[in-house]
């Protein structure tokens, strides 16, 4: 009973971690394919997932992380408290919360703060240049993979490391296999050489 209980743990262990593997496999060729089709961040059913590269917003989010935004709708209704993606600078995009929003003229600004800076940014944003609004979802640390995926190294590695994985997991499998199936003829060889030695009649 307890072989038979062993038997069953060892069957599910390895139904799961070839599960993890298969899903690890699956997850990381969408975030590489995703990634160089967009020729940056990669993109999910109408979301952005943005790298968090500075630790300007903690505790909301993390350095290393990989952050939501929904792009699109009226950049001018925000409020504060809200979190927005914006262009700070040609090259530069934040994300940042908003502290007070600013009507001048025609034209509608948002002063914005990272939460773990002592003091706002320097100049307002323009709603021109929101580019998203940060939807609170967030995966710590994946961030980092998904910045060594852009390169032409990274993204090789993310997608041969993983297939390797299952490839030497079926390995051990089916070496595991085949050690318990000769140790079960094995086993039945010296039961059928036993009764043989019992039991007179046959051996004579």
């Amino acid at each position: 009973m307890v072989i038979i209980k062993m038997k069953a743990a060892k069957l599910w262990a390895n139904r799961i971690i070839s599960g993890i593997l298969f899903i690890s496999l699956i997850i990381l060729t969408v975030l590489v394919i995703s990634t160089k089709a967009s020729g940056g961040e990669p993109q999910f059913f109408g979301y952005q997932l943005k790298m968090v590269l500075s630790g300007s917003m903690e505790p909301e989010f993390k350095t290393g992380s990989i952050i939501a935004v929904k792009p699109g709708g009226d950049m001018t209704r925000f409020q504060p408290g809200d979190i927005i993606t914006f262009m700070h600078e040609r090259d530069l995009i934040v994300t940042h919360r908003i502290e007070e929003v600013i009507h001048s003229g025609d034209h509608v600004l948002y002063r914005t703060k990272g939460d773990s800076n002592a003091s706002p940014d320097t100049n307002p944003v323009l709603s021109e240049n929101v580019l998203a609004e940060y939807t609170g979802f967030t995966i710590p640390y994946i961030g980092y993979v998904a910045n060594f995926a852009q390169s032409k190294e990274g993204g090789a590695l993310l997608l041969i490391i993983p297939g390797l994985f299952m490839l030497f997991h079926a390995a051990a499998t089916i070496s595991q296999g085949i050690t318990e199936l000769e140790k079960g003829k094995k086993e039945q060889d010296h039961s059928e050489k036993q009764n043989d030695m019992e039991d007179p009649l046959k051996s004579t």
